[in-house]
């Protein structure tokens, strides 16, 4: 669904590129999407695929232990490379993903796609803005959630098959050696759903934090507080799935705030932010713009462009080291 919904819908819409082939180890599914997107040809293995010279880029949605091995393979072949996050379990894993990219000048981006939403953009202009001329004073601390909720998908642009998911796939581990197994599966739902909003308040507040407190449940929901440089940055996280989408991050300064409410992931909706000017509240609305539709765009034009994507695959390193340093503080007591 996420592969074809979110990703090759929006890369056959954009007149800047052309898709030309899809792999999946799904004959059925491959044969069918590829109709319903008009795909020329169809592989039934990315090496299948990475062997076509009319490819320039891939996008690479698979399953999370997958996706490092496919991407290096993909990185390996000259190829450019958008990845769904999160981009591996380790910081080796991740780092020699990049030193891949680097070594052949590639643009490698992964797939947080919420600096990409067309909100969040403002609100950092808003927030630089307000950082330079200091008209709400100094920020003194900041404070996150993700509860989740509905995914916000108000259209079916896929195709499924009865077919079941093929082994087969080379897997990387998932986790540090240190971590004991049981704690891994809380791992990878850390990874896979609260990684957004802890790269968003990186984008916003500093891109290197230390983990100053940590409280993770088995599962993967907890608190923890990131240290921005003497900024306390507190993230409450919970695994919902039912109601309403809830995630954010407020910014608190001496004399106001400046909050963002993001919009369900699915959702083609904008973020909304409010900025706190001693009390008067002023609600910049979002309008109708998906963050995953300016992802794609981005990823095209990044790579005409040779420039370094907002989520670079060198800066996104970052939250899997942060990851890790959090859930060593659980494993040690």
């Amino acid at each position: 669904m996420v592969g074809q919904m979110c990703h090759l819908a929006n890369f056959a819409a954009n007149p800047a590129c052309r898709v030309v082939a899809i792999a999946d180890l799904r004959p059925d599914l491959a044969a069918a999407a590829a109709q319903r997107f008009g795909i020329p040809k169809v592989y039934g293995t990315h090496r299948e695929l990475l062997a076509d010279s009319a490819v320039s880029a891939v996008v690479v949605v698979t399953k999370r232990r997958a996706t490092g091995p496919i991407v290096l393979d993909a990185l390996s072949s000259g190829r450019h490379v958008l990845s769904e996050k999160p981009m591996a379990y380790t910081t080796t894993q991740a780092l020699s993903l990049v030193e891949a990219a680097r070594q052949q000048n590639l643009v490698y981006s992964i797939g947080y796609m919420k600096r990409h939403d067309a909100g969040v953009a403002r609100a950092l202009q808003v927030l630089t803005r307000l950082r330079n001329d200091q008209s709400l004073g100094r920020i003194v601390r900041a404070r996150g959630w993700c509860f989740g909720g509905d995914t916000g998908r108000s259209h079916d642009n896929f195709v499924m098959t009865g077919e079941a998911r093929p082994d087969g796939l080379e897997l990387w581990q998932d986790g540090p050696d240190w971590m004991p197994r049981a704690m891994r599966p809380g791992y990878d739902n850390f990874l896979n759903v609260f990684s957004h909003i802890i790269n968003l308040a990186r984008y916003l507040l500093g891109s290197s934090p230390t983990v100053a407190e940590s409280a993770i449940e088995a599962t993967g929901a907890g608190r923890i507080t990131l240290d921005f440089e003497g900024i306390a940055c507190t993230l409450d996280l919970v695994n919902g799935a039912e109601g309403a989408w809830r995630e954010g991050l407020t910014i608190d300064f001496e004399r106001g705030a400046v909050t963002l409410e993001l919009p369900p992931p699915f959702a083609e909706q904008e973020a909304e932010f409010i900025v706190d000017h001693d009390g008067q509240g002023t609600r910049l609305t979002g309008e109708k713009s998906w963050a995953f539709r300016r992802q794609a765009d981005a990823f095209v034009s990044d790579i005409a462009a040779q420039a370094i994507p907002l989520a670079s695959g060198e800066d996104s390193v970052t939250d899997i080291a942060l990851a890790e340093a959090v859930w060593k503080r659980r494993a040690s007591g």
